[in-house]
């Protein structure tokens, strides 16, 4: 067992972020693991997005053509199964977003994998993977082995590890999975875009977040005010969103979006 896979996100022809940050967290334990660094794309075979997953220090682009380029949790887990299954890298990357949490554990139950979710740093001990997340409600932080598990999946945290800077020289292997054993399970219908936003949460570097303290909606334009001055971003608590004060990209946190 050697080698990281990665399975890349992607949505309309183009690469998410978290793409690049899993490579990234990849290449800094690929030395103390060993083995090739294989970033898998499921999706319709599209080459442009196979050249896009050619990033630094990737050693192979599997571009697994599905037949359909929209996210489907059953296809994913399938897919990422098999991978896992044949290839036997020691770990597996997936992103813990709300795609990768719709099929990340599943995988690692019929792998019988190590696992774990949020992950904010990863590193090697001894040939071993060693993870750290937090626990209790961010109160601490676990650093956790996996001893006697071949392969580790592992759902990263966005906006944490640094993506490689430039394209790559990995080479590119086209595969055709016939996923008929899933017919009938889901069908997509149509994407539907979320309401536009002047803001990102997960790239502002400066943060004003309001909550329940703020006792009335009729107080959010002091504190927006008083963003807008210091140059922040105006983000809330979720209990803000929940109210309809204000709009969902202005959430921060575990049931928002996780700021760098």
């Amino acid at each position: 067992m050697a080698g990281i896979l990665v399975v890349a996100e992607h949505h309309q022809g183009a690469l998410r972020d978290m793409t690049g940050e899993m490579v990234g967290a990849a290449l800094a334990v690929k030395e103390g693991l060993g083995g090739p660094l294989t970033v898998a794309l499921i999706g319709d075979g599209d080459a442009g997005l196979a050249k896009q997953a050619n990033l630094k220090g990737v050693d192979e682009v599997l571009n697994v053509d599905v037949g359909s380029a929209h996210f489907d949790a059953g296809v994913y887990e399938e897919v990422t199964c098999r991978l896992g299954a044949e290839r036997q890298p020691r770990l597996v990357l997936v992103g813990h977003t709300v795609s990768g949490m719709a099929y990340a554990a599943a995988v690692a139950a019929r792998l019988g994998s190590g696992f774990a979710s949020d992950v904010f740093a990863l590193d090697t001990e001894d040939g071993e993977p060693i993870v750290t997340r937090s626990a209790y409600g961010n109160k601490v932080n676990l650093e956790l082995g996996f001893p006697g598990k071949g392969v580790v999946v592992l759902g990263l945290r966005g906006a944490t590890f640094a993506p490689p800077e430039g394209g790559g020289s990995a080479s590119l292997t086209t595969l055709r999975m016939d996923l008929s054993n899933l017919a009938g399970a889901s069908r997509h219908l149509e994407y539907q875009e979320a309401p536009p936003s002047d803001i990102d949460i997960s790239k502002a570097e400066f943060i004003l977040s309001v909550g329940r303290g703020i006792r009335d909606k009729d107080n959010l334009p002091r504190f927006a005010a008083l963003a807008e001055r210091m140059g922040a971003t105006f983000g809330c608590s979720r209990p803000i969103v929940d109210s309809g004060w204000l709009p969902k990209p202005h959430q921060v946190g575990q049931s928002g979006k996780v700021a760098s």
